[in-house]
């Protein structure tokens, strides 16, 4: 096997396809679909071959997936195959996507017509929600307004405040910096509760962070692990592979652009530490992220 074909397979992207309940399908089509465009006339057949059945793999894994992002990364893989393929295989992908996309209606039907469960009380629904990530927390904000409600509690977002841009394992630092920010009195995120003490917003807080910084540094799902020594998959800012006896603080995690997947694929001048934001739709998915956030306030 060749080392590129050795490089593709660390990728793991069949792998994350149905991962986790199909978390990660957006991620891996849109990766498949920037790799399709920039790279699959740069590699040798047999990785060609390989790059073709993963597709034809992501198409076929659609109808599980039931949701919009899915549905959105798969028409931008298949618009990739459009560009990139062959006619022949151009036709074939165009085809399994057809089929897929009968099935998905098919089964999102099935689905609205069991629809109709009962409601569980915020307090619940607020732990449950402490499990999720920072995408997945914004996702179920969108489903109704008792769960808007819920995902809008401020001790989540404080928590994903933390993981993303505090000291959440360093008690001192977290109440230094949880200090400056209540002192900035005339900011947005500050509130007043009826007895004149300021209560931080820490949704608006970490959304105003998010969007000044490199953002599409904490929206992508790819990284290099420092200890893995390789690109890996990311959730909240952490490694998916489990490192036994190392504290999760201590990870050395860089997040890597679609742009920087294909340099780490074709060895092409591949850098950890490039700030390039490259991916067309990086500044496109952060303002959609908190757009969509809104519809239901």
């Amino acid at each position: 096997m060749s080392e590129i074909v050795e490089r593709y397979e660390k990728l793991q992207l069949r792998v994350y396809l149905f991962r986790e309940n199909y978390y990660y399908y957006p991620s891996v089509c849109k990766e498949l679909s920037f790799i399709l465009r920039n790279a699959y006339s740069k590699v040798p057949k047999i990785l060609q071959s390989i790059l073709f059945q993963d597709t034809l793999a992501a198409f076929q894994f659609l109808p599980q997936v039931q949701t919009g992002y899915g549905m959105e990364a798969a028409n931008l893989l298949l618009q990739a195959t459009e560009v990139a393929l062959p006619k022949h295989k151009r036709g074939l992908a165009a085809t399994e996507f057809k089929h897929a996309v009968v099935a998905y209606k098919r089964r999102q039907k099935v689905h609205k017509d069991v629809e109709g469960s009962a409601q569980l009380p915020e307090d619940v629904l607020v732990h449950v929600f402490s499990f999720l990530d920072m995408h997945s927390l914004v996702a179920v904000g969108l489903v109704c307004r008792s769960w808007c409600s819920a995902a809008n509690e401020n001790k989540l977002w404080q928590s994903q405040y933390d993981i993303f841009f505090g000291c959440c394992n360093d008690d001192s630092k977290s109440k230094e910096q949880t200090s400056e920010l209540a002192q900035k009195s005339t900011s947005s995120f500050n509130k007043k509760d009826e007895r004149g003490l300021i209560i931080i917003d820490w949704r608006e807080a970490f959304k105003q962070e998010y969007i000044g910084t490199s953002s599409w540094r904490f929206a992508s799902n790819r990284g290099y692990c420092g200890i893995c020594k390789s690109v890996v998959w990311i959730s909240n800012m952490k490694c998916s592979n489990v490192h036994y006896g190392t504290n999760i603080a201590n990870q050395q995690i860089n997040s890597l652009s679609s742009q920087q997947v294909v340099e780490f694929l074709l060895q092409d001048s591949f850098s950890i530490d490039s700030t390039s934001d490259s991916d067309s739709d990086s500044e496109g998915s952060t303002s959609k992220l908190w757009a969509a956030y809104y519809c239901l306030q």
